[in-house]
């Protein structure tokens, strides 16, 4: 496979340095976590190799957030991008076809274009409010059609979708006979009650989830990839043991210890998300040179510049304010479009972050002619 660097990473703030950034508005989490008692008593952890599938406490913890779940229904992997990098390459054949959600992350749609296979994509619109609609789903699907990739609640216009809409999609992918990635890493961030686990409602279906969004902890590197299909998931099993074997030790204690803890973190993860929310919601309804669909999860937002703005002139003078949004091109969009992270500033920033946008955007207004 021919790899090649993708704009989302080399534009991304850990590349450009955390110190060159005064405002920091990308980020797709919540806010880093340090360690803190999480690591407490590790010094006398044995650093072995570990089970290939992954820690079974953490796996038995991931399991029973789905109805029906069993711990060797998951599969432990180094963050969500390896899960997917994992689920793509293992059902995905030159000769398939991916109907995959567009925008979306870079790796959902960069991975299968790898592998050489047909790529069609279900293109969301802000017109229609990002609302994937399953009735275009369904008109999409070829008969080649392997699999469908999706993404709930959406990254990066934190649209939302109904237990039923989810029911019938999962529904058109059985009848069809290809297979469901649903891509659930910000599940545990939508702002009303979350969806179920799409592994539990049918065989049919991976989940796909990680501990870098909702918890703030990307620097562990743990995902996991979750299915009932016993088959499938043996031959994820292989693919994780070509590719590292087993997940880190160190890694997994450390996961397994912040899910232990989820009854207790959460509360705060979601306070914390509705407050920044509702500074955003006050700010972008003052903003004239702005629209948006109010986003429903997560903690992102899509904005878009109104006509008489103009993105190049924009992105310069938000810059020259030490403030980063994450582009449109990072997801195939136009570059009208931005995604706006509210979940991992400081509200200080966040705020003086709002102000700069703002500002950038008077100056890329035209200048009024006398």
């Amino acid at each position: 496979m021919r790899y090649r660097r993708l704009p989302i990473e080399i534009e991304s703030p850990e590349q450009r340095g955390y110190g060159t950034l005064r405002c920091n508005l990308t980020e797709s989490s919540f806010a880093d976590s340090p360690a803190g008692d999480l690591t407490a008593g590790l010094q006398d952890l044995l650093l072995c190799y570990g089970d290939h599938a992954g820690l079974p406490r953490l796996r038995e913890l991931i399991a029973a957030q789905g109805s029906c779940l069993a711990k060797d229904d998951v599969l432990v992997t180094p963050g969500a991008a390896a899960a997917l990098f994992i689920a793509n390459t293992s059902l995905l054949e030159p000769e398939d076809r991916l109907l995959v959600v567009r925008p979306n992350y870079a790796t959902n749609i960069e991975t299968p274009r790898l592998l050489g296979c047909a790529v069609d994509f279900l293109d969301l619109s802000f017109e229609r409010g990002w609302r994937l609609d399953p009735a275009e789903l369904e008109r999409r699907l070829s008969p080649r059609t392997a699999l469908v990739s999706l993404t709930v609640p959406h990254n990066p216009t934190g649209a939302m979708m109904t237990e039923a809409d989810l029911r019938r999609v999962i529904a058109i992918v059985e009848g069809r006979g290809a297979r469901l990635l649903l891509d659930e890493t910000y599940r545990d961030m939508a702002f009303g009650e979350p969806l179920p686990m799409a592994a539990a409602l049918s065989t049919r279906a991976i989940s796909v989830s990680s501990l870098s969004k909702t918890y703030g902890l990307p620097g562990i590197r743990a995902g996991w990839l979750a299915c009932r299909d016993k088959a499938l998931m043996e031959t994820f099993l292989a693919a994780k043991e070509q590719i590292v074997i087993c997940g880190s030790i160190l890694d997994e204690e450390v996961a397994a210890r912040a899910l232990e803890r989820r009854a207790a973190t959460l509360p705060g993860v979601r306070r914390r998300i509705a407050e920044h929310f509702s500074i955003v919601k006050e700010w972008i309804s003052r903003e004239e040179s702005l629209e948006w669909v109010e986003p429903s999860g997560g903690v992102v937002c899509f904005p878009r510049l109104r006509d008489g703005v103009d993105p190049e002139r924009f992105y310069l003078a938000l810059e020259a304010r030490g403030t980063f949004v994450g582009p449109g091109h990072w997801f195939e969009m136009d570059r009208r479009f931005f995604r706006l992270g509210y979940g991992w500033p400081k509200t200080e920033e966040l705020r003086e972050g709002l102000g700069a946008i703002s500002e950038a955007l008077v100056a890329a207004r035209p200048i009024p002619s006398k």
